[in-house]
C-alpha cells in the first residue's frame, strides 16, 4: 500500500517505519524536520519519501506535495499530537495539545472530502485518556467519555476523524501506555531506575494500562490490511498493572530497588494538573481486540519489560 503518515518520527513511529516497510508498503512520512531518529538506511530507503511542513497549517493542505500525496495514498496513518505529559499543563501549553491533534486531523479530513478517490482507510489515533481517571472502574470501548481535560480533547479528536469520507475505513486507536526501547514512559524512567532511584509514582495503587511498542505496530498493520476491522479499539494489553507493580517488576528486571517514591505533590508542581494522568490513571481492556482474535506477542509485563530491558542492554 501507498501510505501517508503524518506524526510518526517519534518514538512509536522508530520502530513502526521500519515494520512498515519489512510489510512491504511505500511510504510518505510527514515532519516539521526530518526525523533524527531515522537510521542512515531508512533516511536513504527508496520506498520513502519525506515532505517537511506542518500538517496542523490548513494552508499546506489546499495544494502541492502534500495534497499530492494524499491524492496518490491508499492509506493514512496520523499520530499527530504533541506530548501530553511532559510538561506542565499551562494555558498556553493546553492549547498546543489541542491545536496540534485537532488542526491537523481536521486538515487531513477536509483534504479527503475533497477528493475524487480518497484513501481506502485511515488510522486515527487517540488515547485511554478519552475514559478520564478512575481507581476503581474498568473501561472498554463502549465505555463514556470522560469529562476531565482528556477526555474532552479525545473526544474532539475522533469527532473530527470520523467526518471522514463515506468510502474510507476509520480506525480510532485509543492508545495506553507505550512501551519500548529509546523512549515513551520507560525513557524518562529507566536511567532513574539504574542508578538505584527509581520507585513508584504517587502512593503506588493507581492503574497503568499499557502496552509493548511491538504489538501496537502489529495492530496498526493489521488495521490497513484487514477489511474486517474498524471502529474503536483499546490498544491495550489484556493485564493491566498497579504502579507498584509496574515499579517492582522493572526494578527486577534491571536488578535494581525500587523503592524510592516519587511523591505526588512534587509531580503535581512539576507538571500542574498534567500530574493527573500519571497520578490517576485507569484500567481499560480492549474487548474488540479479543473479539477480533488479534494474539499479543506481549501479553505479561514482566515478559515486556524484560525485553525491552535487554535490548538497552544490547
Amino acid at each position: 500500500m501507498r501510505l501517508l503518515m503524518i506524526g510518526c518520527t517519534g518514538f512509536i513511529g522508530n520502530e513502526l517505519v521500519p515494520y512498515l516497510l519489512r510489510n512491504g508498503h511505500h511510504l510518505t512520512i510527514v515532519s516539521r524536520s526530518k526525523s533524527r531518529t531515522f537510521t542512515k538506511e531508512l533516511l536513504s530507503s527508496k520506498d520513502i519519501t519525506y515532505l517537511e511542513c506542518n500538517p496542523a497549517e490548513e494552508s499546506n493542505w489546499s495544494k502541492g506535495a502534500l495534497i499530492d500525496a494524499l491524492n496518490a495514498a491508499d492509506g493514512v496513518i496520523n499520530l499527530a499530537g504533541e506530548p501530553i505529559a511532559e510538561r506542565r499543563w499551562t494555558s498556553s501549553h493546553c492549547q498546543e495539545l489541542v491545536n496540534s491533534r485537532l488542526k491537523t486531523t481536521r486538515g487531513i479530513i477536509k483534504a479527503m472530502n475533497q477528493l475524487k478517490r480518497p484513501p481506502r482507510v485511515l488510522i486515527n489515533a487517540s488515547a485511554i485518556g478519552f475514559y478520564g481517571t478512575s481507581s476503581d472502574k474498568n473501561f472498554t470501548e463502549e465505555s463514556e467519555c470522560g469529562e476531565d481535560f482528556l477526555g474532552t480533547l479525545c473526544k474532539q479528536w475522533e469527532a473530527a476523524a470520523t467526518e471522514k469520507p463515506k468510502s474510507t475505513r476509520l480506525i480510532i486507536l485509543r492508545i495506553g501506555i507505550v512501551l519500548g526501547k529509546g523512549g515513551g514512559a520507560l525513557g524518562k524512567m529507566l536511567p532513574v531506575f539504574k542508578a538505584g532511584l527509581g520507585g513508584p509514582i504517587g502512593d503506588g495503587s493507581q492503574w497503568m494500562s499499557w502496552i509493548h511498542r511491538t504489538d501496537l505496530c502489529h495492530i496498526v498493520q493489521e488495521g490497513l490490511t484487514n477489511k474486517s476491522w474498524y471502529g474503536v479499539i483499546n490498544c491495550v494489553a489484556p493485564n493491566p498493572v498497579s504502579m507498584n507493580q509496574f515499579a517492582t517488576s522493572l526494578g527486577k528486571n534491571l536488578g535494581r530497588p525500587s523503592l524510592l517514591a516519587v511523591p505526588g505533590p512534587i509531580l503535581k508542581l512539576l507538571l500542574g494538573d498534567g500530574a493527573r494522568v500519571v497520578l490517576e490513571g485507569q484500567k481499560v481492556e480492549s474487548k474488540k481486540l479479543n473479539k477480533l482474535g488479534y494474539q499479543f506477542q506481549y501479553q505479561e509485563l514482566n515478559k515486556a519489560l524484560k525485553a525491552i530491558t535487554q535490548m538497552t542492554k544490547d
